[in-house]
């Protein structure tokens, strides 16, 4: 017996249990490795004429006998001599694939595609056979060699005999055992069915550029005899074919216009287990430092557990049509974790055990890219398939909105514009944007409401207020939306016309125009602001007047209602916001960061049972042109303070109820309704 060369008993161990953390890709390398043999044969037979060989005689071969517990993998091509048995597979962590590669770099090209790097994928047999049998011929040799091994102290290199060129590598697959409670342990008879080796094939070899066949077993009716009468039942035989497992081409390398989009919708739903056609399909070749095909998919429906903690996002990632990684999760951002997809490279430096990158600075270039597709590719869905972009937003703009939050607002230039509201004016989805180039040239923010109903929010007196002044305001109607609009602060809306300071300027900008120039634009910072909180600056003059004239008549009044409701809130005060006969007698307003919806949203969240939850400053504002107002006033210089305390309490809780919050003793609410009544 020859002894491996190198440590070998230390590094045979390592190579069989630490490298691989998954005994099921010793298929896939043992078929990489095959196909290398091939791809060899096939360089040969294109560089020397001699060799006469056409790439429909090149096929990989895979059997199995479960009786004897052996598995086969067989291939024809170029095949090893005795030298070469000692030298690629005697001495662990030789490449002859690398080697081969490294020598041919500048003549190979495209007619080839060797997948091997590190050799030490073959060694990863020992993790499933308790013995491997090698029988190998060299292209153009009459002569075989046999290698053997257990894996455990070295080889043996004998004379044997092989039909053709080619190799074939004999497993004999390990008993399945238990593990130490007597429970079923690994499963090594899964290798050793038709169904398990399709299904390995067909995951992680799928693509390789040769046929991978084998012989299954298929069921056919038996003609029907003559003398048949009618009773006669259709009878079934069971036979054997050699069959073509693998797709061979992917269809990522095609071009995309060779594909038809039917045949993308296919790949998408049998390749993903997705029952709807996807929404946008995204398919492109890199070139650069790192060259690879990326063919991407935005589902067109979001699968049930996407926000779930158990949901994995990720792309498939393949290194020469061969699958690395089901998930790579390092190419793609959390708020894109919905697409889904294949990336494709011969570039990416991957670890001895290829389940992972060796340089994260490849995968972040990759991963840069892909996301500036994708958000090239929404952007344009959003601008010419609107329906179908609402829809998309419908499904994913969750994750979208949390992407700025999470972000802390950092990834608000990449994703603002992509999101969605309410227009309450419009009556429809609009983007920031939209929202923006509709504004009146006077306008200097963008106002939202926040809450969970968007028809009870449309009728809010902060929101009709704002409206009557000529500006839209934007409904929120996600528990999300105002954490993000905190985020994001302000939002810059692009080419914008140009606010002129003044009238010079202005006529000479007309002037301009209708002797034909273009417009100036200008890039605007607007601020985000709750309707219902602070100082929306909407007021004009003589209201702020009248507003503070009322707070300074009506001192007592306002301390003696905010004795009557204590905490409850930070102060009452005359609104500059409500100023008709006709609206609202009160409503709640905040101060701070914190909002009455923000607060809802804490308190439904699963620590909003728990004592020191911050809680909104929230402020009782007051229609001075309102009845009720005069009624307040009236009690209060009778000395009624019975009334303005129970007016007070009946006001506050009417807020809340035009807030959606309930009030905190409904029993009283109810008591002091029936009381006036």
């Amino acid at each position: 017996m020859r002894q491996f060369k190198t440590e070998s008993k230390k590094l045979l161990d390592l190579m069989i249990n630490s490298i691989y953390t998954n005994k099921e890709i010793f298929l896939r390398e043992l078929i990489s490795n095959a196909s290398d043999a091939v791809d060899k044969l096939n360089f040969k037979s294109l560089s020397d004429d001699s060799v006469k060989l056409g790439e429909d005689d090149l096929a990989i071969r895979v059997s199995f006998d479960h009786d004897a517990r052996t598995l086969t993998i067989s291939d024809n091509g170029i095949g090893m001599t005795a030298d070469e048995l000692e030298k690629n597979l005697g001495t662990i962590a030789h490449s002859g694939s690398q080697e081969f590669k490294t020598e041919n770099a500048d003549s190979q090209g495209d007619a080839v595609d060797i997948i091997g790097q590190f050799g030490v994928g073959f060694y990863s047999a020992f993790m499933v056979a308790k013995h491997v049998r090698v029988v190998s011929r060299a292209y153009g040799s009459d002569e075989a060699n046999v290698w053997e091994s257990d894996g455990l102290e070295g080889y043996t290199i004998e004379p044997g005999e092989r039909a053709g060129h080619g190799t074939d590598v004999i497993l004999t697959m390990r008993d399945s055992d238990a593990d130490a409670n007597g429970e079923a342990g690994e499963d090594y008879d899964r290798f050793l069915t038709e169904w398990g080796l399709r299904d390995l094939i067909k995951r992680y070899s799928n693509y390789v550029r040769y046929p991978i066949q084998m012989m299954v077993s298929k069921s056919r009716q038996k003609p029907k005899p003559e003398d048949a009468g009618d009773d006669y039942k259709p009878e079934y035989e069971s036979y054997e074919e050699l069959e073509t497992i693998n797709s061979m081409t992917p269809i990522w390398k095609k071009r995309s216009s060779d594909v038809e989009q039917s045949d993308y919708n296919e790949f998408y739903k049998s390749t993903f287990h997705d029952f709807e056609d996807p929404a946008r399909t995204i398919s492109f070749h890199a070139e650069g430092t790192l060259e690879y095909d990326a063919l991407l998919f935005v589902p067109g429906r979001a699968p049930f557990d996407l926000y779930s903690k158990d949901y994995e996002k990720g792309l498939a990632l393949y290194s020469s049509n061969v699958l690395i990684m089901e998930k790579c999760a390092d190419l793609l951002p959390d708020y894109y974790n919905f697409v889904r997809g294949v990336i494709d490279s011969a570039d990416v430096s991957l670890n001895i055990s290829r389940e992972t990158l060796q340089h994260d600075r490849q995968l972040r270039a990759i991963a840069r890219r892909v996301e500036k597709k994708i958000t090239s590719e929404l952007e344009d869905m959003r601008d010419n398939d609107r329906e179908t972009y609402e829809t998309f937003f419908e499904n994913f703009g969750r994750g979208l909105k949390y992407g700025i939050y999470s972000s802390y607002g950092m990834k608000a230039d990449e994703l603002a514009d992509l999101l969605l509201f309410w227009s309450a004016k419009e009556r429809k989805m609009v983007t920031l944007a939209e929202y923006a180039k509709a504004m009146p040239d006077d306008q200097k923010a963008i106002y939202y409401a926040a809450g969970d109903d968007r028809d009870r929010l449309s009728k809010m007196p902060v929101v009709t207020g704002v409206l009557a002044r000529g500006y839209d305001v934007l409904l929120l109607t996600s528990d999300i939306d105002e954490f993000t609009f905190q985020a994001m602060r302000e939002y810059v809306a692009h080419d914008l016309p140009k606010i002129y300071e003044d009238e010079a300027a202005r006529e000479a900008a007309a002037k301009a125009v209708a002797d034909g120039a273009e417009p100036e634009v200008e890039d605007r910072h607007l601020e985000l602001k709750n309707v219902a909180a602070g100082d929306l600056d909407l007021a004009t003059e003589d209201e702020k007047k009248d507003a503070e004239e009322a707070t300074k008549e009506n001192e007592d009044l306002f301390e003696a209602m905010k004795s009557a409701l204590g905490d409850k809130v930070e102060k009452v005060a005359v609104s500059a916001r409500l100023v008709g006969e006709d609206e609202s007698p009160a409503c709640i307003t905040t101060e701070g960061m914190l909002s009455l919806e923000m607060e809802k949203v804490l308190q439904r969240g699963p620590e909003g049972d728990m004592e020191g939850l911050p809680k909104s400053q929230r402020v009782l504002e007051l229609n001075a042109k309102h009845p009720v107002f005069a009624k307040l006033v009236a009690a209060q210089k009778d000395g009624d303070t019975e009334k303005v305390e129970r007016y007070a309490g009946l006001l506050y809780d009417q807020a809340l109820l035009v807030e959606g919050i309930l009030p905190e003793d409904p029993v009283a609410f109810a008591a002091s309704v029936c009381a006036l009544m």
